[in-house]
């Protein structure tokens, strides 16, 4: 049985209506200042459009935390002190990417930086579900593990910010799911859940402006913090509290994303260029190219994201093992788009 408390709701309801007053604010700044987004061969947008919708995402979030405390919730949780400084941090080297550009090597190096400082605060996978036996524990192997889940799903979101309300919409999602199944899980964890829904908030707030078509765009700032934020808590709130396979829910909430940096980079390996620089074949541009609107297109991998919200949900409530099914099938994807590959590459 999922409940949710008084704070969950207000929560919510803050985030969104502060992001529905700073997001104008965000734009008439960019504007002013010329932070905006230039189109180039890469973009599919036309004209000049604010780039720091992160901006508004993070202030609406941490102004709403910040609120919650002062109303005597006094959220206290493990690694919440860890989320809250590396989010922040993962938010300033966007902003900083954003106004000035960043190499992506050195992006990345602070990436991995910053998900060690979390992973030294406590926020680390340390054990996995062993189906045909004991759980396996990690030792020191929980670090590796850690630091790819954080960056990659850090980065996997960024990647998926191509079209207009793509990336908002899964993290809305995702977001939403993360925080109902941290509530449904034995013990519960409200204070993960209580992130997750501030972040919901904030981000519904965002999607306002960014539907096509867009007049801000989240940015570094906003995708990366966003993705850093769901991969810290899918770790505090469901793998680390989860004693069997629904510690693997995760890998079903954010499969759009993973699948989509998964193809990406192994495409860019393949092709002998780098999996961290920037191009025009994710999943959305081929969909593009194929001739879906950017409408359709956002409503098409929304849907697929709800859906896999939707059973990682009714897996958590029902304590049912069907969560091998689509887990099966995301790993089918995976292991038939890697032989397409190397039998392409061998062809040519």
């Amino acid at each position: 049985m999922i409940k949710l408390s008084q704070a969950h709701v207000l929560g919510t309801i803050i985030a969104f209506l502060l992001g529905i007053f700073i997001v104008p604010l965000v734009i008439y700044y960019s504007q002013k200042n010329h932070l905006i987004d230039v189109p180039n061969e890469r973009k599919i947008h036309h004209g000049q459009i604010s780039r720091l919708g992160g901006v508004a995402i993070w202030l609406s979030v941490i102004i709403t935390f910040l609120l919650l405390v002062l109303l005597s919730y006094y959220p206290k949780g493990q690694g919440l002190s860890a989320i809250i400084t590396g989010g922040f941090l993962m938010f300033l080297m966007g902003l900083i990417d954003d106004i000035y550009g960043l190499n992506a090597k050195f992006k990345l190096f602070i990436q991995i930086a910053i998900a060690v400082i979390v992973m030294l605060l406590g926020v680390r996978i340390e054990t996995l579900y062993n189906p045909f036996g004991q759980n396996i524990e990690l030792g020191l192997m929980s670090y590796p593990i850690t630091l790819l889940w954080i960056v990659g799903i850090t980065n996997a979101i960024n990647f998926i910010d191509g079209i207009d309300g793509l990336a908002g919409s899964i993290v809305s999602i995702s977001s939403l799911s993360i925080g109902l199944v941290s509530l449904a899980l034995n013990p519960t964890q409200p204070i993960t859940a209580l992130i997750a829904f501030i972040l919901m908030g904030a981000m519904c707030a965002f999607l306002t402006f960014n539907y096509n078509p867009a007049k801000i765009f989240m940015g570094d700032s906003g995708a990366l913090s966003a993705g850093f934020l769901l991969a810290t808590l899918s770790i505090t709130g469901v793998v680390k509290q989860s004693q069997g396979i629904s510690m693997y829910l995760p890998i079903l909430i954010l499969a759009l994303p993973l699948m989509d940096i998964a193809f990406s980079s192994l495409r860019r390996i393949m092709n002998g260029s780098s999996p961290f620089v920037a191009d025009a074949e994710h999943i959305h541009h081929k969909l593009l190219h194929a001739g879906y609107s950017q409408d359709r297109l956002v409503l098409l991998l929304a849907s697929f994201s709800m859906i896999c919200a939707l059973l990682s949900i009714f897996v958590v409530t029902t304590k049912s093992k069907f969560i091998i099914i689509p887990l099966s099938l995301i790993g089918v994807l995976l292991v038939l788009n890697i032989v397409s590959k190397l039998i392409k590459k061998k062809e040519d």
